[in-house]
């Protein structure tokens, strides 16, 4: 048997684990342990500076563990707090996304930060991807998930995540080990209407035979779709608009709070009219048709043609909207030169964020407010840290718990450039800058140490390097040697401390 050790957890993390420490100092991340706990854990991975381990045995509990309600929890890697009960989960969501935006993001002051709960912890997911599994009837497969750290899958009977119409579903689905099917995605709409799409490893559609009441469809490896019954595409309805969505379309899987969602976005736009807007991963156009009443002209950006295809449909009503196919990061700084100075800009990207080019074109297109919807915690802390240091404001902070038992959130956020209206003047004498005082070339801790002496408040070295801008001096040089008058420094009020 490996080694073992008796590890005291302390806190948990983003990803699902819970922390503490080895005996030579290192951290070790554990799933499915709690604050609180001691345990006795086997690492799986172990590095220079910290540790991954599993649980072995549970040798005290903390006083906030539950029994959690699905038999397949801890081996099944889809739910991360079952463990928990559901108000302590939306509670720990919230201080994770302050974690990562104050140890990835580096915000010291953010905005208050709200979360709004799922109506329904349970039974609230209108899709779930499963993998075949080998089972009892070698003339059969079983359908699981991915186990825990593991890609190995775990055959399930029943999924506490999805509604009860999709697991007497899902318990009539019988594959056969030759079929080449690799993956089954169910999906079910608005009006009750079922889809199974099947993902395989030929380009054309196994012979499969259909007693079900359901659509289906066949999604070959080079992304070739075939219809094989019912219907071509499923009808979603979010706050009486109606969406159809074809099969390799995205669309949230908790409608519940996605509508929540574009009422917040909507609370945002109230009292707008005639925005020029951009929307960049538009999607099948879910947000695009609600916000489309604000705008005199909305340009949409899509990679997936599935979703532009269904995008066209949904938006149809509209004759203000323009759609491009293709990255963002490819299109973006293509057509910043090319339209109109933007009002707003509203994003939904997936979950590894802004590409880079993507991120560098939107601060170049400088639009007046940005609402950025983000599903990972991590990336949104990475780009709001960019827009932030480019002169964006976060304004407003609201999470929402579209995921219920596992680690992943939804969040809204508004960020703003900054008003000149909105910022203090403040007059700063350049004959005051003695050269006794300063060095013929004062580095930015040497020119903040002076503004605070001199003026009682403190500036960030963006600040002076703006300021540098501003007066057209050089950045390794400072203005006490350039003999430029008296100048109105803009300095944000917000980031001012005052003594």
């Amino acid at each position: 048997m490996d080694q073992t050790y008796t590890v005291n957890f302390e806190k948990m993390v983003y990803g699902g684990d819970c922390m503490g420490r080895l005996p030579d100092g290192r951290a070790v991340f554990v799933p499915f342990l709690l604050p609180g706990e001691i345990a006795e854990i086997e690492l799986t991975e172990s590095k220079e500076r910290y540790a991954r381990g599993k649980l072995i045995k549970l040798k005290q509990s903390s006083p906030d563990r539950i029994q959690p309600p699905c038999p397949y929890f801890s081996d099944c890697g889809g739910c991360h707090y079952q463990n928990i009960g559901y108000a302590q989960q939306v509670a720990l969501k919230k201080e994770l996304l302050r974690d990562q935006l104050e140890r990835i993001g580096k915000f010291t002051q953010l905005p208050k930060i709200e979360i709004t709960h799922s109506p329904l912890p349970f039974a609230y997911r209108n899709q779930a991807q499963f993998h075949p599994a080998p089972s009892a009837d070698p003339e059969k497969l079983a359908l699981g998930f991915k186990k825990a750290g593991s890609d190995e899958t775990l055959p399930i009977d029943n999924c506490l995540l999805i509604s009860e119409e999709m697991n007497h579903l899902l318990a009539q689905i019988e594959l056969e080990p030759d079929g080449g099917i690799q993956r089954v995605v169910l999906r079910e709409d608005s009006t009750g209407e079922q889809m199974m799409i099947l993902e395989g490893e030929d380009e054309v559609p196994p012979d499969l035979t259909f007693e079900l009441p359901i659509s289906a469809a066949y999604a070959s490896p080079d992304g070739e779709v075939f219809n094989l019954s019912g219907n071509n595409a499923l009808l979603y309805e979010i706050d009486g608009k109606e969406f159809y969505v074809s099969p390799q379309s995205f669309f949230q899987v908790n409608l519940t709070v996605a509508a929540m969602m574009v009422r917040h976005i909507l609370e945002q736009l109230e009292g707008k009219k005639d925005l020029r807007v951009l929307e960049l991963y538009s999607g099948v156009g879910l947000f695009t048709r609600f916000i489309a009443p604000f705008a005199s002209e909305l340009i949409a950006i899509e990679s997936s043609p599935s979703a532009c295809f269904n995008f066209a449909d949904n938006l149809d009503e509209f004759d203000n909207i323009s759609l491009y196919e293709g990255p963002v990061e490819a299109i973006l700084p293509n057509l910043i030169d090319e339209i109109e100075p933007i009002d707003l800009v509203l994003l939904d990207p997936p979950r590894a964020g802004l590409h880079t080019k993507a991120r560098q074109a939107l601060i170049k297109l400088n639009p007046i407010q940005i609402i950025y919807i983000s599903c990972d915690p991590g990336t949104l802390a990475r780009d709001l840290k960019h827009l932030a240091e480019a002169g964006y404001i976060l304004t407003t902070l609201h999470a929402f718990d579209m995921f219920p038992q596992t680690m992943h959130v939804e969040t809204v956020c508004l960020l703003s450039r900054k008003n000149v209206k909105e910022h203090l003047f403040v007059d700063v004498e350049t004959t005051d800058l003695k050269k006794e005082q300063l060095p013929i070339k004062p580095t930015y801790k040497q020119l903040q140490a002076y503004i605070e002496a001199k003026h009682g408040f403190k500036v960030t070295p963006l600040y002076i390097a703006q300021v540098k801008d501003k007066l057209g001096l050089e950045k390794q040089y400072s203005f006490v040697d350039c003999g430029v008058a008296a100048e109105k420094i803009i300095l944000p009020i917000e980031k001012l401390t005052l003594k």
